[in-house]
């Protein structure tokens, strides 16, 4: 339940009329796949490593324990390159999650799994590179609202030759049907709170079969925002938590992340609610995935947290802060990606207690960490506000004798932001006057306020080319195919904190 209007009722979007969806309907693929009764919600990887990667699958059924064989291969399994069994049981809802180790770097391996009589369709992850990489790509999604749309936006990308996708939060959301968007309803029908809500609604999402096509293409990179717990959700508590009708915030908190590691390819920590780590690209890429929104943020300002000028208030919480202050010094890397969920940058027309304008001082030791070890050629990738931006990251972009948005002189990294695969930004007949207001931010190369898509990302060592891949409201909540247009692209130069734009 909400108790107050959040950020996301001002940026909803126009209303479409409602479309049933039947469960059984979606576990059959348009793409020639037969169905599948005993692995309808398909297959996922993640986290790749030069040697290993994580497979996923779930095994449809209520009955006891069930044994699930599983296969890797690097060329259509005429040879196996690993396999195994493993026995999964409803203590993790059917899940099954392999680390595939002893794998060879920068190879595109092909896995399936069989159980009772049925083999998986057949996924594909690219292990990362080792050695010298001259070229990577990744694409860049976040929020994914299932009532609001369809995911074409999801099928686009598979559709890519990519290393990864990266994805930066709000997997799910958990308001029930009617609540936040009625393109589609979802399952269950009300908010989720139980352990039994969350895997149903995880359940209900990967029925879909784009979400199902993308994640059988492509290996995901994942970290959490806070609609896969609930809205504007903190290291203690949530704006959408009534503990009166809901009960105990930790515990839903637990039940949430235990969930979370069930249904996504993430690899386990070990270290219970901890997600922030480091992914290594040959010398090319050290990507580092953080958690600004449950690991050790305090509460938001503007609902009754600590003074927004505070400076002990935190956003990654010390451990975190202490972690990215050794790791990211010690890269060799040419680039420096950091994954993380609400936007840095300054954006003073629309402060948003919720992101880092909020946690200045967390900003500030930030940009400390950078200045003062001279890491360069960092990108702060983006998701959460469903809108898409190219920012120079500089301490006070007002400032014109410290600060040149001509040549980059003052900033000190640069930030993209990728709007949502299909939760909604202003409606379109804002955008403009929007698009107006913000024409004064000296810092600000790009927005876009109203279209859904992705971010993809070309990387080479001399530069870092990024291009939003974008549809508008009426592709997103049409059920027929929709193709996605390449709206603007921009370019970052290696030893230079400038975004471009270009032609």
């Amino acid at each position: 339940m909400k108790s107050k209007l959040s950020r996301r009722d001002v940026l909803r979007g126009a209303a479409a009329l409602p479309v049933m969806t039947f469960l059984p309907a979606l576990s059959g693929c348009d793409d020639g796949e037969e169905v599948h009764v005993i692995f309808v919600h398909g297959v996922a990887s993640g986290d790749p490593t030069p040697e290993a990667v994580i497979i996923w699958t779930r095994v449809s059924t209520t009955t006891g324990p069930v044994e699930v064989q599983w296969e890797v291969s690097s060329d259509g399994f005429e040879n196996i390159a690993a396999s195994g069994m493993i026995t999964t049981d409803g203590d993790r809802d059917w899940t099954v999650k392999i680390d595939v180790t002893g794998l060879s770097p920068a190879t595109r391996y092909q896995y399936r799994f069989t159980a009772l009589g049925e083999t998986s369709r057949v996924g594909s992850a690219r292990t990362a590179p080792a050695g010298p990489t001259e070229r990577l790509r990744f694409a860049v999604a976040s929020c994914a609202s299932y009532p609001h749309g369809y995911y074409h936006l999801y099928r686009a990308i598979a559709e890519e030759e990519l290393d990864a996708v990266l994805h930066l939060g709000d997997y799910i959301y958990e308001y029930g049907n009617g609540e936040y968007g009625d393109v589609r309803t979802v399952e269950p029908p009300t908010e989720i709170v139980t352990l039994a809500d969350y895997r149903t609604r995880y359940a209900h999402y990967r029925l879909d079969p784009d979400l199902q096509a993308v994640h059988a293409a492509h290996a995901f990179i994942t970290v959490w925002d806070d609609h896969e717990l609930t809205d504007n959700a903190w290291s203690g508590g949530a704006l959408n938590h009534q503990m009166e009708l809901e009960g105990d915030f930790d515990a839903r908190r637990v039940t949430a992340a235990q969930v979370y590691r069930e249904w996504m390819p993430i690899r386990d920590s070990g270290i219970d609610g901890k997600i922030y780590r480091r992914l290594t690209y040959g010398g090319l890429v050290d990507l580092y995935m953080l958690d600004t929104r449950l690991f050790g943020r305090d509460q938001q300002y503007d609902e009754g947290g600590p003074p927004r000028d505070d400076a002990a208030r935190q956003l990654l919480g010390a451990e975190q802060e202490a972690w990215l202050a050794t790791e990211l010094p010690a890269s060799t890397a040419t680039w420096k990606l950091v994954g993380q969920q609400v936007m840095m940058a300054q954006l003073p027309q629309f402060l948003n207690e919720d992101a880092w304008d909020g946690y200045p001082a967390a900003r500030t030791r930030f940009f400390d960490l950078l200045e003062q070890h001279q890491v360069e050629d960092v990108v702060v990738l983006t998701g959460d506000i469903h809108s898409s931006w190219a920012w120079d990251l500089t301490r006070d972009p007002t400032d014109v004798n410290a600060y040149d948005p001509e040549t980059g002189r003052g900033a000190i990294a640069v930030e993209l932001v990728t709007p949502g695969i299909t939760s909604p930004g202003l409606p379109e007949s804002l955008a403009d006057g929007a698009l107006n207001l913000l024409a004064e931010n000296r810092h600000l190369e790009f927005a876009d306020v109203a279209r859904r898509g992705f971010l993809l990302l070309d990387i080479d060592h001399e530069c870092i080319e990024g291009a939003w891949h974008h549809m508008d409201e009426a592709q997103i909540i049409s059920p027929e195919p929709q193709s996605p247009t390449v709206r603007v692209r921009v370019e970052i130069r290696k030893g230079t904190p400038k975004v471009a734009r270009m032609p």
